[in-house]
């Protein structure tokens, strides 16, 4: 994979040793990984995947009952 630019969430403190980050890859889809162990194997979603999980989250689709 070419390098990419991985953002953290705003989210974590910067002290956080582990946290979710994520990066917009050149053919337009969207990796994931854990701050913790960035080396490992990340997710990759396409943008559509990626804008149906954001959608989700915002309308509370992943919040604990």
């Amino acid at each position: 994979m070419e390098p990419v630019t991985w953002t953290r969430s705003s989210r974590c403190a910067a002290d956080q040793p582990s946290c979710v980050e994520v990066a917009s890859l050149p053919n337009g889809s969207v990796a994931v990984r854990d701050s913790r162990d960035p080396g490992k194997a990340h997710l990759v979603f396409t943008r559509d995947e990626w804008s149906a999980f954001l959608a989700g989250a915002q309308q509370g689709d992943f919040d604990k009952v």
